[in-house]
Parts: C-alpha cells; structure tokens; sequence
C-alpha cells in the first residue's frame, strides 16, 4: 500500500498575522493624523460665570489649558 501524507498549511495563520499587521498600519496612521487624539492628555476649560452681587456684578473666570 502507499501512503500518502498531507503537508498542512499555515493559511488561515499568515490571514490572521496579516490582519494584525494591517490593523495596526491604519491605528499608527490614525494617531498620526490626529483621529485617536492624544492619548494621556489633560485637558480644562475656559469658563467666566457672573454672577450679580447687591454692590454689582461679579466675574469669576477660569482659565483652560491643554497638555500633551
């Protein structure tokens, strides 16, 4: 009798490595561009509230700052 022998295949391991590969080319160049912001980041706001006081008004303000 003869035998046969089936070599196995790594495709569907090479799709997956691949997929990863591609995945992580467009997240680089999506946080290059500035879609995923920046990640760590602080951020505050600019706020000014007045408020009315018996003598006059009254401003409060707040400034923002943002760091990488």
């Amino acid at each position: 009798m003869a035998e046969t022998t089936t070599s196995g295949t790594n495709n569907s391991l090479y799709f997956i490595v691949g997929g990863l590969v591609v995945a992580v080319i467009i997240a680089a160049f999506a946080y290059q561009q500035g879609f995923l912001g920046a990640f760590g980041g602080k951020t505050t706001t600019e706020q000014t509230i007045t408020t009315p006081s018996p003598d006059g008004t009254s401003t409060t303000t707040t400034t923002t700052k943002t760091t990488p």
